[in-house]
């Protein structure tokens, strides 16, 4: 069918039409930091936090003669661990123009982007909580930085030796050396490591994975596999896509993707916390010329109570 001769169309008329743009912004960039969420929050008072750990001896016989004397048995002292407090900052400038200026989809761009710079900031804290990192005092001219995770546990391990794979002390003063040998993700990993933490005493709630080691995880089989979904039956925030029952305990299965693919952490939440130098604050910055500029703070380690509570699932394979 054929336009009549002098239509005056919408393409014609292209200049005097107002744009048609919606006033909202789709984001769809994950920001959960579900080890953040679940670990205790607690205060630091200094620049390396410090706090002691100890064990009960093992068990033995212990049966004495009718009147004898009593002798004191030799006593093990406490352990004293450490871990720097690491800052993270991100700031924003903004022209002063930006007050005048119609926007779609936010109202102040100061305020929009600083909202943006909060959840990825939180992602940075959540992969340095994660990271095979080793404790850094700092310096003049050198940061600080805090141990994560897999650098404090060596008690519920499963890793491999060959290719140079090794535990580190413990202590946060060193990281784990990675084997240049991987292995599979398997179930008997998984239940060996639940056992060891199951023998000495940890109550594991949640198992920390990459999305291609819970696929893995979806192939355990046997009696023990008795998965359910979680259902929140409180104000608790649930993330864990189901539960994994053992004769070791039951351990919520959760999807991380910042912790490293090649690593499965199962934690005893309660034994991890976030002590907090300073918490997160949104503060001005000085002005110099026509803008403003805001930043974001916060200073915070990780404490690991007690790393016989949690286990690591170390060197598998990733493709």
């Amino acid at each position: 069918m054929a336009l009549p001769t002098n239509t005056y169309t919408s393409y014609d008329d292209a200049n005097s039409i107002k744009t048609d743009l919606r006033d909202v912004i789709y984001n769809i960039t994950p920001f959960e930091t579900p080890f953040r969420a679940k670990c205790g929050k607690g205060s630091a008072k200094a620049t390396l936090h410090e706090w002691t750990t100890q064990a009960l001896r093992s068990s033995a016989s212990n049966k004495h003669l009718e009147g004898d004397d009593t002798v004191a048995e030799q006593r093990t002292a406490v352990t004293r661990l450490t871990n720097s407090t690491q800052i993270f900052k991100n700031a924003v400038s903004v022209p002063g123009s930006d007050v005048g200026i119609d926007k779609a989809g936010k109202n102040r761009q100061m305020g929009y982007q600083m909202l943006l710079v909060a959840r990825e900031q939180n992602l940075d804290v959540e992969k340095a909580l994660f990271d095979n990192n080793a404790r850094v005092n700092g310096a003049n001219g050198t940061a600080r930085e805090l141990a994560g995770a897999p650098a404090w546990m060596t008690t519920n391990v499963n890793f491999v030796s060959a290719s140079s794979g090794a535990n580190p002390t413990g202590d946060g003063s060193d990281a784990r050396t990675d084997s240049g040998a991987p292995t599979a993700f398997s179930q008997a990993k998984f239940d060996t490591v639940m056992q060891s933490i199951w023998e000495n005493g940890g109550r594991p709630d949640t198992a920390y994975m990459s999305a291609f080691q819970l696929n893995k995880s979806l192939a355990f089989t046997g009696n023990n596999n008795q998965r359910a979904n979680v259902v929140a039956a409180d104000e608790r925030v649930v993330n864990s896509i189901s539960i994994y029952l053992t004769p070791w305990g039951q351990v919520g299965l959760q999807a991380s993707r910042e912790n490293r693919s090649r690593d499965v952490l199962i934690l005893q939440d309660d034994m991890w916390e976030i002590a907090e130098l300073r918490g997160a604050r949104n503060t001005p910055l000085s002005v110099t010329g026509d803008s403003e500029r805001r930043q974001l703070i916060q200073e915070l380690t990780l404490v690991c109570k007690n790393e016989a509570s949690s286990g690591i699932i170390a060197d598998n394979t990733t493709t």
